[in-house]
């Protein structure tokens, strides 16, 4: 799986294309901001939408997301939680184990409330990978002092959903960059907090 990434924004937010291979299909994944550059992308490339999935309905990851749906008529994808009270435009509600077809290989929807309700991780087994919004970092977790946001809710999509990933699975933020379970389990302090029982 290819993976392209955009970060932008005063809050330098990633947004991700993933795709196959040039002249198939795409998955744009929270594109908070400048819908040029990913047009231009999927103009250099030959690559056609299948649909944007948002990870969590804050601005900063979905700002984008009208005029790309728009130019392409493709469906945006959120979790129903988030979806209730978002503003904007979802087609499809997804829920936890829901499962999107990228030509052949899978990508799972996990649901880990904490951030928001509707927070939800994208998993690729296949490529021992996955797209965590702004559940966690490389060095620490989303914030839960937000609307919707819940300290207990994150605890619990922790300690019973991420903790139980294998150490080769490479997760890709929302922001900051991208590292194995393997360094979150050595170096996200908030994480290893959390996961043993005590406050971040």
């Amino acid at each position: 799986m290819k993976i392209k990434r955009f970060e932008e924004g005063s809050l330098m937010a990633n947004g991700y294309i993933v795709y196959l291979e040039k002249g198939g299909l795409c998955y744009i994944i929270d594109p908070g901001y400048n819908p040029k550059k990913y047009m231009d992308f999927f103009e250099q490339n030959k690559l056609t939408p299948a649909g944007i999935i948002l990870t969590h309905l804050h601005s900063d990851h979905t700002g984008a997301a009208a005029a790309l749906c728009d130019r392409y008529d493709c469906p945006v994808y959120m979790h129903e939680a988030d979806a209730f009270v978002y503003k904007g435009r979802v087609d499809i509600m997804v829920r936890d184990g829901d499962q999107l077809d990228l030509e052949g290989e899978t990508l799972e929807i996990i649901s880990t409330p904490g951030h928001t309700k509707g927070s939800i991780c994208i998993m690729s087994e296949k490529n021992r990978l996955c797209f965590t919004g702004d559940t966690i970092f490389d060095t620490d977790l989303g914030r839960t002092d937000l609307a919707g946001g819940s300290e207990a809710d994150m605890k619990n999509s922790i300690c019973k959903v991420v903790d139980k990933w294998d150490n080769d699975i490479t997760i890709y933020p929302g922001h900051e960059d991208g590292c194995t379970m393997k360094k979150v389990r050595k170096y996200n302090r908030e994480f290893l907090a959390l996961r043993d029982g005590n406050e971040r």
